[in-house]
C-alpha cells in the first residue's frame, strides 16, 4: 500500500505481519507501552471536560486501556482503528492512518500511543488526524524520538564497520521534539505542545535487549535494509562494544527510550490566540527592571 505521497521509508506489509505474529504474547513484553498509556492518561486528567466521541489509534494496547480510558473520559463512543483484524477492541475498524477512513469533524478526542514513528507519511497522517477532530477536539500522540536506542544505535554502527566495512539501516530513524513541535503546526494544530521523557531499562545482554524489541514489535523495517543475514558474528562484536562502552557498574547494559508526547487541538474560535506584534501595553524593559537600547536601523 502507498501512501498518498509516496513516501517510502517503512515497509508496513512487514510490519502489519509481525503484529499479527506477536499479539498472543505481547502482554509479556507490553511495559513500554503501558507506561505510555499511563503516562496519556495522567495528561488526560488535567483537562477539565468530557469528551462524547474518542478515537484510539493502534493495535499494541494493554487489555484494559480501552476500558479505563472510556471511563475516564466519559466516552458515548468508542472507536479503535486497527490496521490488523486481531486483539482488543470496542468498536473496531479496520483501516490505515496514513489513509484515514473518518469523515472530517468526527472525533471530539483521538489517541495514538507508540505508533506515530512507524508512519511514512507523517505529516500527511497529523493533517488527517486534526481533519478527523471537531472544532476543539484534542489529539494526544506518543511517540520514539531521537535518543531511543541510542547505545544499540552506537554499539551496532561500530560492530558493522569492523566486521564488514559499511553500514546498513538496522535500528528506525526518530524524529526529535523540535521536528514534532514544527510539524503540528504546520498541521494546523493550535496551541502545538511537544515534551519527551526517557526510560532506561538495563539488561543482562544485547541479546535481552533484542528479544523485548521483536516481542513489542519494533525490529526493522526499513525498506532499504539489508536483506542478507548479517551472521553471528556482527551481534557477538556488538554485544562487546555494548558491554564496553555502556555497562554499570553491576555488568548489565542500559538502554534508552525516548518518548515524545504530542499534543495538538483542532482550531475553535473560542481559544486562546496571540497577540499581535506591536500590541503590548508594557515594555519589556520596565518589566525586567532594566535599560532600555535602541539600535540604528
Amino acid at each position: 500500500m502507498n501512501t498518498p505521497n509516496d513516501i517510502q521509508i517503512f515497509d508496513r506489509n512487514i510490519f502489519r505481519e509481525r503484529l499479527k505474529r506477536i499479539r498472543s504474547d505481547f502482554k509479556e513484553y507490553d511495559f513500554l507501552f503501558k507506561w505510555g498509556e499511563d503516562q496519556i492518561l495522567d495528561r488526560l486528567s488535567l483537562v477539565s471536560r468530557s469528551f462524547d466521541n474518542v478515537l484510539v489509534i493502534g493495535e499494541r494496547l494493554t487489555p484494559d486501556f480501552l476500558k479505563r480510558l472510556k471511563a475516564q473520559t466519559k466516552a458515548q463512543f468508542l472507536t479503535h482503528l486497527s490496521e490488523i483484524d486481531e486483539g482488543p477492541s470496542t468498536q473496531k475498524i479496520i483501516g490505515d492512518v496514513e489513509l484515514l477512513p473518518f469523515s472530517e469533524y468526527s472525533f471530539d478526542l483521538i489517541i495514538s500511543n507508540l505508533n506515530c514513528h512507524t508512519l511514512n507519511d507523517l505529516p500527511g497522517a497529523l493533517i488527517q488526524l486534526r481533519k478527523a477532530l471537531k472544532p476543539d477536539g484534542l489529539f494526544i500522540g506518543s511517540m520514539f524520538g531521537g535518543e531511543t536506542l541510542k547505545e544499540l544505535r552506537n554499539s551496532l554502527m561500530n560492530a558493522e564497520l569492523k566486521t564488514k566495512g559499511g553500514l546498513s539501516p538496522r535500528v528506525f530513524p526518530f524524529a526529535d521534539k523540535q521536528d514534532m513541535g514544527a510539524l503540528l503546526q504546520r498541521a494546523g494544530y493550535n496551541l502545538p505542545v511537544v515534551d519527551s521523557d526517557f526510560v532506561t531499562v538495563t539488561y543482562e545482554h544485547i541479546f535481552k535487549l533484542m528479544k523485548d524489541l521483536r516481542g513489542m514489535g519494533e525490529n526493522n523495517i526499513i525498506i532499504e535494509r539489508s536483506k542478507v543475514n548479517p551472521g553471528r558474528a556482527l551481534f557477538f562484536k556488538a554485544a562487546e562494544l555494548y558491554h564496553k562502552e555502556f555497562a554499570e557498574e553491576d555488568g548489565r547494559i542500559p538502554a534508552t527510550f525516548e518518548v515524545i508526547f504530542l499534543h495538538g487541538w483542532a482550531p475553535h474560535e473560542s481559544q486562546q490566540k496571540p497577540l499581535q506584534p506591536g500590541s503590548a501595553q508594557k515594555r519589556l524593559a520596565d518589566a525586567l527592571n532594566t535599560q532600555e537600547i535602541k539600535t540604528k536601523n
